[in-house]
């Protein structure tokens, strides 16, 4: 009887360890079978359409040095040699500290104005283990004017000269070669022009990028602007956004060209405060130039 027990426990010792083993192959076999999770990267190639945010961030640990720039309107022909004596320019920096969250601070002829914001992923379109349709971007942008003070009669408080904006960025990339986004945003002005005017402003932007070769995309946003319509006499002078133009993948940088009825730079003045339209020929030639450091691996 001792024998057979001894027998019994010296094959238990033997096989439950090795079934043990086995079952723990075969998990980890099941596991490999399962798809990683792929997130979507190069949605839109840099971190604006042309001058509205895109979804994406600067790379963790870069800072970004940009430049966009906007020339007069082409329409005042030579004289103004093609809108080149009269422009605008912002010059920023954009960084990001961790994969999901941006900062950035610029400057503008354009008011002279001193802007701030920050981006932030919610969610990023992924496929495999953890399946997600759509790429979601919060972005919130603070300005500041410090241009001559315009308004007789009332005192000039330093908080009358900013002006807020507010974003969810929805972006989806389709295909290798479309994507597409769409932003509905609010714009608060502390100021306003007149009593008519609103200082809240609602707002939605649409947006497409589409790859023609590995380094050429042709992109093209649209801000229309929701109550202005109704509520507001300026927009007898002011007009909803428009541009459309090329990136062009240099190598060490994208380097954006594109027409558009906007001279402002930031989202809280060329969305309720352009005065210039398409339809009158009143279009501009601008670009943006961006250049990424690697500060922190």
């Amino acid at each position: 009887m001792k024998k057979t027990v001894i027998i019994l426990l010296i094959f238990a010792s033997v096989i439950i360890p090795n079934g043990l083993f086995a079952q723990d192959d075969l998990e980890k076999m099941l596991d490999q079978d399962k798809p990683a999770t792929e997130y979507t990267a190069a949605t839109f190639k840099t971190t604006r359409v042309i001058n509205g945010h895109s979804n994406e961030l600067v790379p963790q640990g870069n800072l970004e040095f940009r430049i966009s720039h906007r020339f007069g309107i082409l329409k005042d022909g030579f004289k103004e040699f093609f809108g080149l004596y009269s422009s605008s320019t912002r010059i920023g920096l954009e960084y990001s500290p961790y994969k999901v969250f941006m900062v950035g601070l610029g400057i503008s002829s354009n008011k002279k104005c001193f802007d701030g914001f920050l981006k932030i992923h919610l969610t990023r379109q992924s496929k495999g283990k953890k399946h997600f349709p759509l790429s979601m971007t919060l972005f919130t942008s603070l300005a500041y004017s410090n241009a001559s003070w315009n308004y007789s009669g009332m005192k000039d408080y330093k908080v009358n000269r900013l002006s807020y904006c507010y974003q969810l960025i929805i972006a989806r990339k389709f295909t290798e070669r479309l994507s597409l986004q769409i932003s509905p945003t609010l714009i608060h002005r502390n100021l306003v022009s007149t009593a008519l005017d609103i200082n809240n402003m609602p707002a939605i932007g649409f947006a497409g990028r589409i790859k023609l070769t590995n380094r050429v995309a042709l992109s093209a946003e649209y801000f229309l602007r929701i109550l202005a319509k109704r509520r507001s006499v300026s927009d007898e002078t002011y007009y909803d956004t428009f541009a459309i133009g090329f990136d062009i993948d240099t190598g060490g940088h994208i380097f954006q060209i594109h027409f558009t009825n906007a001279s402002s730079l930031i989202e809280t003045g060329f969305i309720p405060e352009t005065p210039d339209k398409w339809w009158n020929g009143q279009i501009r030639l601008g670009f943006n130039l961006n250049r990424q450091f690697n500060i922190h691996k």
